[in-house]
């Protein structure tokens, strides 16, 4: 059986946010959704998309709002720099910002970028043949 990890995020607009997603290339579970929350799935990784207001039901702590604070910086894996480059593209013309521009580190390739609400993407392809190989 497969594992699937499930992350929750707080969104002003369930509706938008869903669309932005999609345009990013997640697939939404109608199964797992609704007027509060909308459940996009990436691979093996289903976000949840939850109404701020819904979201506090699951939390006694204060929302933060990611446009202006940092809560958790989230990655997404990629099967080549076109890919990082594709989606970097996509967010933006789906009205997400670039947080970090994409750059080759060393073998790893990627960036940032935010989703209308300010939660952060980061993106990476990372070169097998640039990896330290053991002695």
């Amino acid at each position: 059986m497969s594992q699937v990890i499930f992350i929750n995020l707080p969104v002003r607009d369930v509706v938008a946010s869903a669309r932005f997603y999609a345009a990013l290339g997640f697939e939404q579970n109608h199964d797992f959704s609704g007027e509060t929350a909308a459940a996009m799935e990436w691979g093996e990784v289903a976000v949840m998309l939850l109404d701020r207001a819904f979201y506090a039901t699951f939390t006694d702590k204060k929302i933060i709002d990611a446009r202006t604070q940092s809560g958790v910086l989230l990655c997404l894996p990629f099967e080549s720099r076109a890919a990082v480059d594709d989606f970097h593209d996509r967010a933006a013309r789906a009205g997400g910002h670039e947080a970090r521009p994409v750059k080759d580190q060393s073998g790893m390739y990627g960036g940032a970028v935010e989703d209308p609400d300010g939660h952060t993407w980061e993106t990476m392809w990372m070169d097998a043949n640039a990896a330290p190989q053991p002695a």
